[in-house]
C-alpha cells in the first residue's frame, strides 16, 4: 500500500517476520524510487513489537 505518494506500507499477518519480508519490502521501495517503508505484523499482541521502519 502507498501512502501520500511517499511511503510504503506492507502488511502482514504471519507467526514471526522473517528476513525475506524485510527483503520484499526494500525491493518495493527500490522500484517505486521511494524511501521509506513500513512493515507491519498483526499477528501479535503488540503492534509496536512488530512494526519494522525501512529507508532505501
Amino acid at each position: 500500500m502507498v501512502v501520500e505518494g511517499r511511503v510504503i506500507i506492507e502488511l502482514k499477518s504471519v507467526e514471526a517476520l522473517a528476513p525475506v519480508h524485510s527483503k520484499q519490502l526494500l525491493n518495493y521501495l527500490r522500484l517505486s524510487g521511494l524511501k521509506t517503508g513500513l512493515l507491519l505484523n498483526f499477528n501479535t499482541v503488540s503492534l509496536k513489537d512488530q512494526l519494522i521502519r525501512l529507508s532505501n
